[in-house]
């Protein structure tokens, strides 16, 4: 997959920094998190992530994965069950960025609950909709939960710049592949060779943009509508939000968390945060 591709370039340090955040921060992580929590990931991600996190907590009552692909989802709670026999593992196909409901009967202790969501996802979520988000989580933890989540961080221009302008272009790749999608399951008439990707930091919104930038003036048809562009007209495809600390620390508030640790790497590239609720 293109994005697994991504993860592995020199420029696109967020995985394995965070890796390395909760490799390195361990033992101080399964102190934060407290012993015989149930964990729910939104969105299963890197296996080793999730691995690194279970082998770091004390006694550990549950996992719960959360994800919209069934198959996936089933193919990562299985391998978590199969390695931590020891450990009550269940699964809910679910947007989880939509308001859904923990089930209480899911088979496993419910008393503490504690979010994980790595890879600074949230940061793909507008400001708004990354507080809704945590306000959901919020709900499912309950007064006694918390939240353990990977930030992305401001930094160097440069660094941001070559993370998403990647010198093998696979980053290009990846954005052009909505358009490459749009032609084979929607039927478009279009050039996908008359877009390039762009991707550049917007200071006063504090995010990385990522646009298809149209080379020539063209029509777009999709099933009998018409979308026209000129040239140097954008797509804008998606968003990655940068935070300082002390921003980050007043944002979560209003959700109902307070950060009550921070972990990042010698760089301050990344952070992992555990929040808790109050």
């Amino acid at each position: 997959m293109l994005f697994d591709q991504i993860c592995e370039l020199p420029e696109y340090y967020v995985t394995r920094t965070e890796i390395g955040i909760l490799e390195a921060q361990a033992a101080e992580i399964g102190r934060a998190v407290g012993a015989g929590a149930t964990i729910i990931e939104y969105g299963c991600g890197s296996s080793l992530k999730i691995r690194t996190l279970l082998d770091a907590l004390i006694d550990p009552a549950g996992y719960i994965a959360v994800d919209i692909s069934r198959e996936h989802l089933r193919k990562t709670a299985q391998g978590i069950a199969a390695d931590y026999p020891g450990l009550k593992v269940g699964g809910i196909c679910a947007d989880f960025t939509d308001d859904f409901s923990v089930p209480h009967d899911i088979g496993m202790p419910m008393d503490r609950i504690v979010g994980f969501f790595p890879g600074s996802t949230l940061g793909n979520q507008r400001p708004g909709e990354a507080l809704e988000f945590l306000k959901g989580v919020r709900r499912q933890v309950g007064d006694h939960g918390g939240l353990l989540i990977g930030v992305d961080l401001r930094k160097n221009l440069d660094v941001l710049h070559a993370a998403y302008n990647d010198s093998a272009g696979v980053t290009a790749a990846f954005n052009l592949n909505l358009l490459i999608r749009i032609k084979r399951e929607l039927g478009a008439d279009l050039d996908v060779e008359a877009f390039a990707h762009e991707a550049f930091f917007n200071k006063k919104k504090s995010r990385i943009e990522m646009h298809l930038k149209c080379l020539r003036a063209q029509e777009i048809k999709i099933d009998g509508q018409v979308f026209a562009f000129a040239e140097g007209e954008t797509i804008h495809t998606e968003n990655s939000h940068k935070y300082d600390l002390a921003e980050f620390k007043d944002f979560v508030r209003p959700a109902g968390f307070d950060v009550t640790a921070v972990w990042t790497d010698d760089q301050e590239l990344f952070s992992v945060q555990y929040l808790e609720a109050i």
